[in-house]
């Protein structure tokens, strides 16, 4: 499934399969929502991240303005921070096989 991260028509959609490997990645309905933990933890290191960029360059003197910057850089970057969230969550569950692309 090659889809653009920001077609949301397909914003939250998951291969049922591997195409290599044919490994499922739905393992049970709803296996997905834990990694709405990880998200919540990759949006604060980002904003952590952008608040520190911020104020290297002295630009938080204005509250406001930083909280907005953190909000638009969060909504620009929902797609993939979804996206890596899932992969993280996955590799919890999921252990490579090389053994498994040769069959």
């Amino acid at each position: 499934m090659e889809a653009h991260p920001y077609q949301l028509n397909k914003f939250n959609k998951v291969n049922e399969s591997c195409p290599k490997c044919n490994q499922r990645f739905k393992i049970e309905p709803s296996f997905f929502y834990g990694s709405m933990y990880v998200s919540y933890g990759l949006g604060v290191a980002i904003s952590i991240a952008v608040y520190l960029i911020l104020l290297f360059f002295g630009m938080t003197g204005h509250l406001l303005r930083v909280f907005f910057i953190i909000c638009g850089t969060l909504i620009l970057l929902m797609p993939y921070i979804n996206a890596l969230s899932k992969v993280i969550w996955a590799g919890f569950f999921f252990k490579y096989d090389p053994k498994s692309l040769k069959k």
